[in-house]
Order: structure tokens, then C-alpha cells, then sequence
């Protein structure tokens, strides 16, 4: 606005100073005035939201501290401010045009070659912002065309020397992850000490030959049938062992209620041999207990009167 008001007055005075009369003296002060909001206006730099400016001083070359966001005064025609956008952005490496929601067309897919040699191509998106405190630096070193320059050259590279680090099989199984970590290992120390930040890396799409891929999913198939016998004989196994366990528990259980009664008849034995009387009232209290008087034969030749080891009763009437 206050260029442009220069720009009227100053066309005004040049009008006027071309008029005859009394006029012409209102002409060159109308001019000056101008001319001094037209320079004024070129003192006052406005840096967005989420940009840095960086200043170029024609006498000392590019300042080493960036101009932060809103309205900064300069010296008009000394010093010059380059903006650099430090929002998060990104940009992807694919085959057509960029997905809807990103920010930068799609380029070509990386075509790298495997550790076996065969041919992979590679859809990924790297996420990336400049480091505010260090734009003079990249701006000394790259300038505003770093993204051509160095970003989409680094992820070429770095996307081809890790993807020869596997075989084609892991890329599209089990290494994927591992893949995505080692290119993101290597952008970040290289974009890094280029002042700048690596936010993510996404591999959006992992491509091998049809045919490479039909073997490779067959190999799975019959690897995946292997794995299943195995785990069914394991299986059997495992029940084999239970029912051997399950048999000695009871070979053993059963050993030991053997011991103990051999323990026990022994004990029986020997309490018998011992108390020899204790074996002719076991075989009496066998016996009918009407039947008050048996013999049996022994060594000792003796008759057992069951009416002595039994209490005298009383007789009716006494």
C-alpha cells in the first residue's frame, strides 16, 4: 500500500511540474514524497506464517541470522530477503501423478536391482522440512532449488543401495520394514548435514517381476506345508511323551502301593510270630459265635476255651 501511494504522488508531481502556473511549484514536492514511500515501502519485509527469510547484504554477503515471521525492516537497495518455506513437506517417487493429498508431483519410480540381481521397482514418499536456525547456510550452499538438487538425487540413491542389501523375497515378506529403516538411516545423516530434516520415509509400493514373484509365492506355499507337518509331528511327539510320563506315574504309584503292602503283611509277620495267641483269637472270632469250645490243631497240643477270653456272664437267678 505505501509503494502505491508513492507511485500516485509521484506520478501527481510529475504531472503537475508540467502544468504552467502556480501548480507547478505543488509538483516536485508531491514527487519527493513519492519518491521517499516508494524507498520507504521497499525498508519493510513481510515473512509469512511457517517461512524464514534469509538476507543478502550486497557489502557482506548472506547474514549469518534469518528473519523470523511477521513484518521486518531492511535496507532498501543493500539489503534483499529470500523466503524459505520450513512447513513440513514431502514428496514422492512414483510411477504417474502424485497421490491426492500430497504436495509435490510424482516423479518417476526408483528402479533398483536386488541382491540376486533382479530388477524392483520402488513407490516411496519422504517427508521433510528445512531447519529454520540453519536456512542462511542452505540457502549459501543450495538455494531455493535444494528439492531438485539434492533431496530427490539422495533418495534415488539411498533407495538403490539398500534394496541391494536383500534378496527379492524378503523385500515383498519379511524385510520391508528393515528395507524402509536403512534408507531412512542414510537420508537422514546426508539431508541432515545439508541442513535438512528428515520427518519420515514411506515405502508406498515394493515391485518385482510376475514371474519372480509366482516362484516366490509357491516357495511359501511349500515352505508353509513343511512348517504345518513339522508342527503335527511335534504335536505327536509331545502326546507320545505325555502317555510315557502318564505310564511311569503309574508303574510307580503303583510300585509303591506294592512296597507298601509287602511293608505291611511284614509287620503283620512279624507282630504274629510274636503273639502266637493273637492267631488262634483271630481264627476263634472267624468261627460261629455259638460255638463256645474248638480245637485247634498247633504245635502247643492245647484246647481255647472261648468262655475263658470271653466276660463271665451272669447266670438267671443269681
Amino acid at each position: 500500500m505505501i509503494l502505491l501511494l508513492g507511485m500516485v504522488l509521484a506520478v501527481l508531481g510529475i504531472f503537475l511540474l508540467s502544468q504552467p502556473g502556480s501548480r507547478r511549484a505543488l509538483g516536485a514536492p508531491l514527487l519527493l514524497v513519492g519518491l521517499g514511500l516508494a524507498v520507504l515501502s521497499q525498508s519493510f519485509v513481510v515473512v509469512p506464517a511457517g517461512h524464514v527469510g534469509v538476507v543478502f547484504n550486497i557489502f557482506g554477503g548472506v547474514q549469518p541470522v534469518p528473519l523470523g515471521e511477521g513484518i521486518r525492516v531492511v535496507l532498501p537497495g543493500i539489503q534483499s530477503v529470500v523466503l524459505y518455506d520450513a512447513r513440513l513437506k514431502e514428496v514422492t517417487l512414483a510411477k504417474g501423478p502424485a497421490p491426492s493429498g500430497t504436495s509435490t508431483p510424482g516423479e518417476d519410480a526408483i528402479t533398483a536391482r536386488s541382491k540376486e540381481g533382479l530388477e524392483i521397482g520402488v513407490d516411496i514418499t519422504v517427508q521433510y522440512r528445512i531447519k529454520r536456525d540453519e536456512a542462511p547456510q542452505l540457502h549459501r550452499n543450495l538455494g531455493p532449488a535444494y528439492l531438485e538438487t539434492l533431496i530427490v538425487p539422495q533418495i534415488r540413491s539411498k533407495v538403490r543401495d539398500a534394496v541391494g542389501l536383500f534378496n527379492a523375497a524378503e523385500l515383498i515378506s519379511t524385510q520391508r520394514t528393515q528395507l524402509e529403516a536403512a534408507v531412512t538411516k542414510e537420508l537422514r545423516e546426508d539431508l541432515g548435514s545439508q541442513h535438512i530434516e528428515l520427518v519420515s520415509v514411506l515405502l508406498r509400493r515394493i515391485d518385482i517381476p510376475p514371474s519372480v514373484a509366482k516362484v516366490i509365492e509357491e516357495k511359501q506355499t511349500a515352505e508353509q506345508q513343511v512348517q504345518v507337518e513339522i508342527n503335527r509331528r511335534q504335536q505327536a511327539e509331545i502326546a507320545a511323551q505325555r502317555l510315557v510320563v502318564q505310564a511311569k506315574g503309574e508303574r510307580d504309584a503303583a510300585i509303591l502301593r506294592a512296597e507298601g503292602e509287602a511293608q505291611a503283611i511284614r509287620l503283620r509277620g512279624e507282630a504274629l510270630r510274636q503273639s502266637p495267641q493273637v492267631v488262634q483269637l483271630t481264627v476263634a472270632e472267624k468261627l460261629a459265635p455259638n460255638i463256645q469250645t474248638i480245637m485247634i490243631p498247633s504245635e502247643g497240643n492245647f484246647l481255647l476255651d472261648l468262655r475263658g477270653l470271653q466276660p463271665v456272664q451272669a447266670q438267671p437267678g443269681r
